[in-house]
C-alpha cells in the first residue's frame, strides 16, 4: 500500500466514483455511502437486489456516529469488543440513513475494519460502502486481477493490495437480537453482503 494509491482512490471517491479495494477476506466494491448514483452503479454492476441493503465500513467507531442510533437495547460493549475486526453488526439506523443503505432492513450493517488498506482509505476518504467485488452468483474476487476480469473498465479505480487472509466474507450479527445472520465461511447466506 502506498500513500499515492490511497490518495488516488480518495480522489475518485470524492468525485462520486466507484472503486475496488482489498478487505479482510475479499476485494470489495466501494463508494461514498451518501452518493445515491454511485451506490446505484454498484448495485447495477453486481446485479444486486437493492432491498438487501449494504454494509458500511469505517476506520473508527466515531466515523459511524452519523449512521447508528444508540439505545439501551444495543449492547455496544459487546459490539466494540469485536472492533476493529472482521465482524459486521446490524445496528439501529438513524432516520437520516438512506434507503439505499438499509434496503428493506430496519437497521444498518456496519464494521470497523482492522485491514490496513481499509483503515488508511477510511481515514483519508471517510466511511465507505463495502460489498464483495463480484456479480451476483459468482465467487467474490480475492485479487485485483479477478476484479478486472469481472468488471473490466467499469470501475473508476482498483486499489492494489492483498486481502487479509479470511476465507469468506465477514461474519454478520444482529446487535439487538444477537442472531448470527451470516457465518464467516463459504456457502453461508445473509440479506446483507460484505
Amino acid at each position: 500500500m502506498s500513500i499515492w494509491h490511497i490518495a488516488q482512490a480518495s480522489r475518485y471517491l470524492a468525485r462520486g466514483g466507484v472503486i475496488a479495494y482489498p478487505t479482510e477476506s475479499v476485494y470489495g466494491l466501494g463508494c461514498n455511502p451518501w452518493e445515491a448514483q454511485a451506490v446505484e452503479r454498484i448495485l447495477t454492476l453486481k446485479h444486486r437486489d437493492p432491498n438487501k441493503g449494504l454494509i458500511v465500513i469505517a476506520a473508527t467507531i466515531e466515523q459511524l456516529a452519523p449512521l447508528i442510533e444508540l439505545a439501551p437495547a444495543v449492547p455496544m460493549a459487546v459490539v466494540t469488543r469485536t472492533w476493529p475486526g472482521p465482524v459486521t453488526w446490524v445496528l439501529p439506523a438513524k432516520k437520516c440513513v438512506p434507503v439505499w443503505l438499509r434496503g428493506s432492513q430496519g437497521g444498518i450493517a456496519v464494521r470497523v475494519s482492522a485491514h490496513p488498506v481499509v483503515q488508511a482509505l477510511c481515514l483519508s476518504a471517510g466511511i465507505l460502502v463495502s460489498t464483495s467485488a463480484n456479480p451476483e452468483g459468482y465467487s467474490p474476487a480475492k485479487t485485483a486481477r479477478r476484479v478486472r476480469a469481472y468488471f473490466g473498465n467499469q470501475l473508476d479505480y482498483i486499489l492494489p493490495g492483498t486481502t487479509g487472509g479470511g476465507m469468506a466474507p465477514t461474519e454478520i450479527r444482529h446487535a439487538v437480537t444477537g442472531k448470527l445472520l451470516r457465518v464467516s465461511r463459504s456457502g453461508s447466506a445473509s440479506s446483507h453482503s460484505s
